[in-house]
């Protein structure tokens, strides 16, 4: 009867903010032109970036920002989102125009008036079917990051035209893992774009300390998928670092932490108070508890970094800097022995409180010896060669399926007497 009442607590609650981003939603489009993307004016668009997701899933979007930029540079991109609540925050900070696109019937007439010629997808949302009806785009998963979770081998994927992979490492895991997959044709390799990008940083102290970046994944949905470390190694990590001067530590929790299981979620407000405690002992530390910035700045900015099995195992691996990861406590959890597996160290739940002697044995590794690994799954991470592709990629399937833009600088056609261009 407990959990019931709390469920019903809880619906009454998401129904009241959903009624209100409705309402907020609807004085910020009150003059819009109905269809008519937010910041785009009279643009025809070619590439659409469905996202049909609540708002704690926006980083999986964020994170294409930059790369989507550049491509609008020649083709122009309009992010559709279907949630009232995630449109409002896609208004307040997207650098793209943005078209609020609730019904279907809203979507068909937005592309009724559009030369689609790629739809991007950044996750396996069940609504993204309700666009992949359309069949004169090209329908393209991008993913929120490379790694080596079950999910990125999805027999999901094949539901696409082409996957954007970032490099041999996933070609080898879906020729692995799917039954009738043409690799080969289906997947374009383009790097990791995100990594190109320079993102805003917090001011950190100069001061001699090395700058660890603790950076779990959520709690996962299902057994398979439980690769976070918030609850089973966090406590004894940051416990070991926090009493050592010579660091100083990033704590930046997944955002999804505790949506499944609240009590993962208790456990990351633990690690975060613990963070505090330290900062209060001493201030000179300024250790740091992240969870408003985008993420990105920490590649650069940051010294070491310890994760789970996720994306931003595979992100800090193409910096080349020391990383450790986490052995998941649940033995159900799916970890292959990959490349990444068997050439970085993996803590157990019982070696996290040795994390200080783990990290000072990673850190007087020679950087070559992870070189082979960082091309293995991103190929050329030369600066800039990542984006470059992504927009080679995105723009040719876009003149496949529409053509190539018309030059604004070529002379018209000649007109027929009377006609109007």
């Amino acid at each position: 009867m407990l959990d019931n009442a709390k469920l019903a607590v809880q619906l009454v609650r998401n129904t009241v903010r959903r009624q209100l981003a409705k309402r907020e939603l609807a004085g910020r489009l009150e003059h819009a032109v109905p269809g008519r993307p937010t910041g785009g004016d009279d643009t025809r668009f070619r590439c659409a970036v469905y996202f049909s997701d609540d708002p704690v899933n926006l980083y999986q979007i964020r994170q294409w920002y930059a790369p989507l930029q550049e491509l609008a540079r020649t083709q122009p991109v309009v992010v559709l989102s279907r949630m009232p609540e995630t449109t409002n925050v896609l208004l307040d900070e997207c650098p793209l125009p943005v078209l609020h696109a609730p019904r279907i019937t809203d979507v068909e007439s937005f592309m009724e008036h559009h030369d689609i010629g790629l739809v991007l997808y950044v996750n396996q949302n069940l609504r993204n079917f309700q666009m992949m009806r359309f069949a004169r785009p090209a329908h393209v998963f991008v993913s929120h990051g490379e790694s080596d979770k079950s999910y990125m081998a999805s027999n999901q994927l094949k539901a696409y035209d082409r996957v954007f992979i970032a490099g041999p490492a996933a070609a080898a895991r879906l020729e692995g893992a799917l039954v009738e997959f043409d690799v080969a044709r289906r997947t374009v390799e383009i790097g990791r774009p995100q990594t190109d990008a320079t993102y805003p940083a917090p001011a950190l102290p100069d001061d001699g300390r090395t700058t660890v970046l603790y950076a779990p994944t959520w709690e996962g949905d299902r057994a398979s998928m439980a690769y976070g470390s918030i609850a089973s190694h966090g406590a004894a990590l940051l416990t070991g670092l926090l009493a050592d001067p010579r660091f100083r530590v990033v704590y930046r929790p997944h955002p999804r932490s505790g949506a499944f299981d609240p009590a993962y979620g208790v456990a990351s407000t633990h690690l975060a108070r613990l963070v505090a405690e330290a900062n209060h002992a001493d201030p000179t530390a300024a250790h740091l508890v992240d969870v408003d910035t985008s993420f990105g700045w920490h590649l650069a900015r940051l010294d070491t970094c310890i994760t789970d099995v996720s994306a931003v195992a595979l992100d800090w691996l193409a910096t080349g800097k020391p990383l450790v990861l986490t052995q998941p406590a649940d033995p159900r959890a799916e970890v292959e022995p990959t490349r990444l597996t068997t050439s970085v160290p993996m803590v157990t739940a019982a070696q996290a409180r040795d994390i200080v002697s783990v990290l000072d044995d990673t850190m007087s590794a020679p950087d070559e010896a992870r070189a082979d690994v960082v091309r293995h799954y991103f190929g050329d991470t030369t600066p800039g060669a990542a984006t470059a592709r992504f927009v080679r990629a995105s723009t040719d399937l876009i003149e496949s399926r529409v053509g190539a833009p018309a030059d604004p600088a070529a002379p018209a056609a000649d007109a027929a007497p009377g006609s109007h261009p």
